[in-house]
């Protein structure tokens, strides 16, 4: 990763940065004595930040109980994440507008929040690192750019215009200023005090496959969740006409993520519900979309070139018998299409409903609804879009077929019809149709696919976070779970207990009853600790013979988990396990450990149980060991 020197380049009076409140909380926030009421106190001048912090609470997951409060905002979003974004709605007040005449700031902004929300989102299911911190980093991967159009306007303008769907923003920019925005970026969100970790995802979020994070390590799956995150936002501010093209491309995306299409579509809506609401909030621009699942069903695109003839439904309009006698008879002659016919709008209209035409031929003056007004109709529903609808007119005046293509006419025919003109008129149609059922395939196709995909990667994902000997989850689901707990720890001050159980001697069962009884006695000890388990504990295999629960929300009662710890390793060594006519018994020893406020990471807590589990089986084996404020007790005195 390449980190641009900002001191080199002379630019530091002109970089964006925090004013007002979110400067003044930054600078507060380097004491080592500030407290949280002076925090509160000084948030509460700013009314807009107050509001925002508050709905960020509330938006960050599902909660009970609403946050009303700064103070509650504060506490349970935590310091970082609030000067996080404090700096971020900052920067977004005062670059609504630049000087750079070529950037779009409102287009900026608007793709930012989309795509902090888009990564909150993603990151709610993937537990890899704080949510909020994922908002705050989405909000602000291209701040690069925003940069160099407030430092380089005129330039920066230059290089914009120069810009083409095939050329390289990043190309251009090293080009004419010699460096680029996610350099850039990165420099910034390390001065802001970003962790390493997100900086180094988001430098590589446009190029993930530029990257040497080792495949499904955090580092990469955060990488991909932000490049992720920016698909969704390009596609939430792009034209309509893009749009249509990055659909399928969404889709599958979704299928990645183990969703299929209307699980997706119902994410990607909820994603794009709170971009409208953030908008709002924050006086930035939207496109107001349609559901997803509209979007994916839309009628194909009106381009195609097919080669051969297909059988249509036709249906033919017009307050002239002797014209509708005559239509039929040049449509299902020799042309071979099912005609159906009406002599109104409304007759029309009612028939389309029941036959699903391929095909309307209306023409234009007819009492009751006339064929301006039935286009319309039909265009007005949803299984109407996908219609071709010709008018036939005595009309030639360019005002009058504007008005008709402006209604919704794929073609018009001049009445009196010459045959020879209106086969040809005919074939646009068909190849519009055979189009049409192309789309159709495809993208049922697409979807089968992704739902397919789907399925394979929520399998897949189970047996990466599976032991299929016990089907406890695993290690790396362990660990995930414990990195977890311990931020919600954090956050909530709630109590976190990590125990490790450890199979006594049991090589010895391996060796005396074979490797398939040993088996057996791991997968019945891990039936008897899921049938113990309380509400706040999981359990995981972590190890060939190693056990490790995991205890959240039990108050602050020491003893009441040292009892649960007894009371599981006495109810194993009172197991039966039978196996080819043997009745083998095995014992178990227990370490115990509590986060307390040395511990600086999961590791720490991870360890502390580590060391009292080797103490409880140094010291006889068959027992429970609590590592305590520096010392490791024996359970016995804890009980008495």
């Amino acid at each position: 990763m390449k980190i641009v020197d900002i001191d080199h380049l002379k630019i530091n009076a002109l970089l964006p940065t925090p004013r007002g409140v979110a400067l003044a909380l930054l600078e507060i926030c380097q004491r080592e004595d500030v407290t949280t009421n002076e925090i509160t106190k000084l948030i509460k001048t700013d009314p807009a930040l107050s509001s925002r912090l508050i709905k960020k609470a509330n938006t960050s997951h599902q909660r009970s109980r609403a946050i009303l409060s700064v103070s509650d905002a504060v506490s349970y979003l935590g310091l970082n994440v609030v000067k996080q974004l404090a700096l971020g709605f900052s920067l977004i007040d005062q670059f609504h507008h630049g000087a750079c005449q070529g950037f779009d700031y409102q287009k900026f902004w608007s793709h930012s929040l989309l795509m902090a929300i888009a990564a909150q989102n993603l990151g709610k299911s993937r537990q890899l690192c704080p949510v909020d911190e994922l908002f705050t980093c989405g909000l602000m991967a291209r701040i690069g750019c925003l940069t160099l159009a407030t430092v380089y306007p005129e330039k920066y303008t230059e290089l914009l215009e120069q810009k083409t769907p095939d050329t390289s923003l990043i190309d251009l920019e090293k080009q004419y200023l010699q460096t680029d925005h996610n350099e850039l970026t990165a420099a910034l969100m390390i001065n802001f005090g970003i962790p390493r970790i997100m900086v180094e995802a988001i430098y590589y979020h446009e190029m993930p496959n530029e990257s040497d994070f080792a495949e499904d390590s955090r580092p990469h799956q955060i990488l991909h969740l932000f490049s992720m995150a920016k698909q969704i936002a390009d596609f939430g501010v792009s034209t309509q006409s893009d749009r249509d093209k990055q659909v399928p491309k969404l889709v599958f995306l979704g299928g990645k993520l183990s969703l299929d299409t209307e699980l997706f579509g119902a994410f990607i809506d909820q994603v794009m519900d709170e971009w409208q609401a953030w908008c709002e909030l924050l006086k930035i621009p939207a496109i107001k979309l349609p559901p997803f699942d509209k979007m994916v069903n839309a009628p194909a695109p009106r381009t195609g070139n097919a080669e051969d003839a297909i059988s249509l439904r036709v249906l033919v309009v017009d307050d002239d018998p002797t014209n509708l006698v005559y239509m039929e008879g040049v449509l299902s002659g020799s042309l071979g299409h099912t005609v159906y016919k009406a002599n109104n709008g409304e007759q029309a209209l009612s028939l389309a409903m029941e036959v699903t035409p391929h095909v309307v031929i209306t023409d234009w003056l007819m009492p009751v609804m006339d064929g301006l007004k039935l286009t319309k109709s039909l265009r007005a529903t949803e299984w109407g879009q996908s219609l071709y609808i010709i008018m036939l007119t005595c009309l030639e005046e360019e005002d009058e077929i504007i008005e008709a293509f402006n209604a919704g006419v794929d073609d018009y025919v001049i009445k009196p019809i010459n045959v020879r003109a209106f086969r040809a008129r005919l074939r646009a149609a068909w190849h519009y149709q055979k189009l049409q059922e192309s789309w159709e395939r495809d993208r049922e196709q697409l979807k089968r696919f992704a739902a397919e995909l789907a399925v394979t990667n929520r399998k897949l994902e189970y047996l990466a976070l599976t032991d299929t000997l016990t089907e406890l989850p695993n290690r790396r689901a362990g660990t995930d779970a414990l990195m977890k707990a311990w931020s919600n720890a954090n956050r909530s001050n709630q109590a976190l207990y990590v125990m490790l159980i450890d199979v006594d001697f049991f090589k010895k069962v391996n060796d005396t009853y074979g490797h398939a009884a040993g088996d057996q006695v791991l997968k019945k000890i891990a039936s008897a600790l899921q049938t113990s388990a309380r509400n706040s504990d999981t359990f995981y295999r972590v190890g060939g013979e190693e056990f490790m629960v995991i205890s959240q929300n039990t108050g602050d009662d020491t003893k009441s988990i040292v009892v649960f710890a007894e009371r599981l390793r006495k109810h194993i060594a009172a197991l039966q396990i039978n196996c080819s006519g043997s009745s083998i018994q095995v014992t178990v020893s227990v370490g115990v450990a509590k986060k307390d406020a040395k511990m600086k990471i999961q590791d720490d807590l991870l360890s502390a149980a580590d060391k009292a589990l080797y103490m409880a089986k140094n010291t006889g084996r068959n027992k429970t060991c609590l590592y305590f404020q520096d010392k490791i007790l024996n359970c016995d005195s804890i009980k008495k």
